[in-house]
């Protein structure tokens, strides 16, 4: 049975991202610029806004850019 996303704020997805092998950049204001270590043409930008949850479309996407499955994200939690 498949997981949907849960409702998580930016610095739990970032968390989770540095898990799988990505790290912080750089920032810029309440974003933030992750980059894969072994192949930094994998790259993604995560809003921080303080404690507030991200979006359901705007998580999607993150997922979708960093290439992993929605079940594979959850495990990173």
């Amino acid at each position: 049975m498949s997981r949907g996303l849960p409702a998580v704020d930016g610095k739990r997805v970032i968390r989770a991202l540095i898990k799988a092998g990505f790290a912080v950049e750089r920032i810029a204001g309440s974003h933030h610029l992750l980059v894969h270590r072994d192949n930094p043409a994998r790259a993604v930008t995560v809003p921080v806004h303080g404690s507030r949850d991200l979006k359901p479309g705007t998580l999607r996407a993150i997922v979708r850019q960093v290439g992993l499955s929605v079940e594979e994200f959850n495990d990173l939690l």
